[in-house]
């Protein structure tokens, strides 16, 4: 038998003890439980391991194998796959990419073999084994430690359609470095276009959820991306490494629980309410509530009346703030500091009260009535409408924090009749959040991933760092690619925001995904847009397809259409509509990027998959997608048409943000870009 066919063979055995393993969780059941609530934890548990050993027979068990030197381990062999399979013995088929011996597969090399003396890479089609490719490290190491494998540039140029998918095969050295760090260390990475950052943060939690998951399954995993869109094409790639406890959010869902979001907003006054010096007139605003004590508190008590005079309770009320405890926990502390002052005066008396005396006392009406009056109850969103309506209260709290400009700027013009009438817009939201967390602690999670991290303002972050206070966070972005007008340009500055100002910065330049013609087009940008980032390498042989061209966009579509693989159209959000024509009519089916956050089931299609304009309602799962640029960021298709480059350009506020975001639409392609314009190119592209 060849090894090629015993190799089949093992895969074909792996399978089997993958369904034997399903089918022996699959007959377990809550029954033998001592009561209804573990038997209820049990089924959840049981459902969530029977979704951890779903098997797709498109996607390989494994995808390489590593030979151990006999010194180690006898010259033992392993193959590294997406999640462990034992065999009926309990003896390991296939190892976790994450266990701690799986990770010379992606880091030896000829100057640190690890331990290996050989890895060995598979080549799949629909989950079918093909073909192997053997490197030996001591081959390498006379032949200055390159190689080129077939198999790895082929599964990083695999045609794709639909969501985005796992790289756990093709992890590189510097990757791996990044998805394995240890949980506890705030991470940033900063990487180019193609440098898979994205691909990375996902595996990074997928990892720490292997490595440390009973503290992160209990206190849970968010991930956090720009869009809607975004998160529908990441959907697919935690679950096919086998996590399923991961959240997945964007900013305004996170925050969108104190308000629905109503309108929108100029540019200068959302800027305003993200930025950081926001906080501090909250701060002021939520404590400003805090009074005086000018009165006795009298509390009856049978046919004695304790009194606290007013100065004791005015010491009561500064022991309290020096704390910098929340404020309604400050409240709370107040009762029971009065209550604790009457006390001791009963005691005094020789009276003898129980253990839960204090609390009694703390929560009589006299004691209750007193202390509200003097610290009350705030509410966030009626405070936050006080301060854009009471221009007077606005400049108490903003006294040499925003100047009398930007007082006018944050003040309504025409203040809503009444709160319930208020138009809440997203940055309102992120101060909504503030001032909650001010009165009450924000929970906080074990590890967040968030993405495209630059384009944040500063109280988004803070937002984010406090539901990471008393965990870590791995911050993914690209300063070139920031594109709102409060976007980052320094990553000490969000690390800052998020409280986490000793978190490391790993850069990563080498580009894996895009073509080097492609890149190196998009790299004339950089002197423009980040003069101090260093410019992304194309490290793939291929240098992929860039045509430049004023032809009619029916005819570029004509020619890219029948390509292989997905085929993205991106165009200034304007130009959606006339797009949406020029497809229809010539009779080609496609996908709208972001219609799904606007539109229902049904109107979106939903209920056939193609509506009566050739509209395929199946995002990413379409051969071609139109693509609005603004929610271009973070996707990638085979092949991609850039329409109008100088309409995105001036669609944005400013050139220099226009200019990121045609950044971020060059960055697309994996095979082939066209960029179709109207002898209009922007300047900075030096065509």
């Amino acid at each position: 038998m060849s090894e090629l066919a015993q190799e089949r063979e093992f895969l074909a055995d792996a399978r089997s003890q993958l369904g034997r393993m399903r089918d022996r969780v699959a007959a377990l059941d809550g029954s033998n439980a001592g009561n209804w609530v573990s038997a209820e934890v049990l089924e959840a548990t049981l459902a969530r391991r029977m979704e951890q050993l779903t098997d797709d027979p498109e996607i390989p068990l494994f995808f390489g194998r590593i030979d151990l030197a006999p010194e180690n381990t006898v010259g033992e062999s392993f193959h590294i796959g997406r999640r462990h399979v034992s065999d009926p013995d309990g003896e390991p088929m296939v190892i976790d990419w994450r266990a701690p011996v799986s990770t010379p597969f992606y880091r030896a090399s000829p100057k640190e073999p690890m331990g290996l003396t050989a890895r060995r890479r598979y080549g799949f089609a629909r989950g079918q084994l093909t073909g192997f490719e053997d490197e030996s490290l001591a081959d390498l190491a006379g032949a200055d430690g390159l190689a080129h494998s077939e198999i790895l540039e082929a599964e990083i140029e695999r045609p794709r359609t639909g969501p985005m998918r796992d790289i756990v095969a093709t992890i590189q050295p510097e990757q791996d470095v990044i998805v394995r760090m240890p949980l506890e260390r705030t991470l940033v990475v900063q990487g180019a276009p193609g440098t898979g950052k994205t691909a990375v943060g996902l595996h990074r939690a997928a990892y720490l959820l292997y490595a440390h998951r009973d503290q992160l399954t209990r206190r849970g995993v968010l991930v956090v991306g720009p869009n809607k869109s975004f998160l529908r094409y990441i959907r697919d790639v935690l679950p096919a490494l086998g996590e399923i406890h991961a959240r997945q959010a964007t900013i305004e869902e996170i925050v969108g629980d104190h308000a629905p979001v109503r309108a929108t907003e100029p540019a200068d006054v959302a800027t305003l309410k993200g930025d950081g010096r926001m906080a501090e007139v909250l701060r002021r605003a939520v404590w400003s509530h805090v009074g005086t004590p000018q009165d006795t508190l009298v509390l009856p008590r049978g046919s004695f009346r304790w009194r606290v005079p007013a100065y004791e309770a005015r010491e009561a009320v500064e022991q309290i703030t020096a704390r910098d405890v929340r404020y309604n926990l400050g409240g709370a502390q107040l009762r029971h500091a009065l209550a604790h002052r009457v006390l001791v005066q009963i005691e005094e008396t020789g009276d003898a009260l129980d253990d839960k005396a204090w609390d009694v006392l703390a929560r009589t009406k006299p004691v209750r009535d007193y202390a509200t009056a003097v610290w009350p109850t705030v509410e966030p969103r009626r405070l936050l409408f006080r301060l854009f309506s009471d221009e007077q209260f606005l400049a108490e709290c903003a006294a040499e924090i925003l100047s009398d400009d930007e007082q006018r700027l944050l003040a309504w013009d025409r203040p809503p009749r009444s709160l319930g009438s208020a138009r809440w817009t997203t940055a309102d939201l992120v101060l909504l959040d503030e001032i909650a967390d001010l009165l009450d602690r924000t929970e906080s999670v074990a590890h967040i991933v968030v993405d495209e991290a630059q384009d944040l303002s500063a109280m988004m972050l803070r937002a984010l760092g406090r539901r990471a206070a008393t965990g870590s966070l791995t911050v993914l972005g690209d300063l070139a690619q920031a594109t709102t007008p409060w976007a980052a340009s320094d990553w000490a500055d969000v690390l800052g925001h998020l409280a986490k100002p000793d978190g490391h910065v790993e850069q990563l330049t080498a580009g894996f995904r895009v073509p080097g013609d492609v890149i190196e087009l998009a790299a004339r940008l950089l002197p423009s847009i980040a003069p101090r980032l260093e410019p992304p390498t194309a490290v793939r042989r291929a240098r992929g397809r860039l045509t430049i061209t004023t032809a009619p966009l029916g005819e570029v579509l004509a020619g890219v259409a029948g390509l292989e693989g997905s085929v993205g159209l991106i165009v200034p959000d304007d130009a959606v509509a006339q797009a949406r024509t020029t497809l229809t009519a010539a009779g080609l089916t496609f996908a709208v990027v972001g219609e799904q956050d606007d539109a229902g089931p049904e109107a979106a299609g939903l209920d056939d998959g193609l509506d009566d304009a050739g509209l395929d309602s199946s995002e990413f799962d379409a051969h071609l997608d139109l693509v609005p640029a603004t929610l271009a960021k973070g996707l990638e298709f085979d092949h991609v048409v850039l329409h109008d480059p100088a309409g995105i350009v001036a669609a944005e506020p400013t050139h220099a943000t226009g200019l990121r975001r045609l950044y971020v639409c060059l960055t697309r392609a994996v095979t082939s870009l066209v960029v179709r314009h109207d002898d209009n190119l922007p300047p900075e592209l030096g065509v």
